[in-house]
């Protein structure tokens, strides 16, 4: 039976940092599957008129779907060529698009998939900006079902 780590991504540098550290210093031998998710927010509901009296078309709301669509394939494509760089390692690699709350749906996944590690990387926040933007990693560590491990991408690229 496989053991699964789930790779949580977004359209940062630090997540994909977290899929190649995962990749070149956590997987070692044995049947392992690495699940990427990428987590798109929910989808917006638009009332008819914003609060200025302007119409949303179905153009416009189209337009926004099909841009976030374009991120999610974007992002996807980016964590493949990360596992396809990667050469030595015999692992296999599942995609996976969910919409909701990052934070939930990171929990959830590794719930339903039965996942023995969560890796996710850390943008650096300091405290004050977490205060108000939140910080997914620090939800998962404490809420996942299993060890999270979180990554922090090195401000010197050499390292």
């Amino acid at each position: 039976m496989s053991r699964k780590i789930l790779v949580a991504v977004d359209e940062g540098e630090e997540s994909i940092h977290a899929l190649s550290w995962c990749l070149k210093n956590v997987v070692s031998s044995g049947k392992i599957t690495v699940i990427v998710l990428y987590v798109m927010p929910h989808r917006t509901v638009y009332a008819p008129m914003d609060g200025t009296g302007y119409l949303f078309s179905d153009e416009i709301v189209e337009s926004i779907e099909k841009h976030g669509q374009e991120v999610a394939e974007s992002v996807v494509k980016t964590a493949k060529s990360v596992y396809d760089e990667m050469k030595n390692v015999d692992v296999d690699l599942e995609i996976k698009i969910e919409r909701g709350d990052a934070r939930d749906v990171i929990c959830d996944a590794v719930e339903k998939l039965g996942c023995y590690m969560l890796v996710i990387g850390s943008h650096g926040y300091g405290a004050f900006k977490r205060t108000f933007l939140g910080s997914v990693s620090d939800y998962c560590a404490h809420n996942a079902n299993c060890p999270v491990l979180i990554v922090k991408k090195p401000k010197d690229q050499s390292l």
